[in-house]
């Protein structure tokens, strides 16, 4: 009964594959996009950083204020 309704929705000329297992719509929909948010965030994060300075005896108090 299920297969005639599941039929019934779809479109003309339409081949449905077999439907994904609950691992791999973890994996597609939750894990993945997890995943690139974190490395875009730490890469975003690395590269933005606060940039440590050295030290120069002639800085200007123009350009620098302490």
């Amino acid at each position: 009964m299920i297969r005639i309704l599941a039929a019934i929705n779809q479109e003309p000329g339409a081949m449905p594959g077999e439907g994904l297992t609950a691992v791999e719509t973890f994996s597609y929909f939750v894990a993945a996009p997890i995943a690139l948010f974190l490395v875009i965030s730490l890469i975003t994060w690395a590269l933005t950083g606060e940039k440590k300075s050295s030290k120069v005896s002639n800085s200007s108090s123009i350009t620098s204020i302490e």
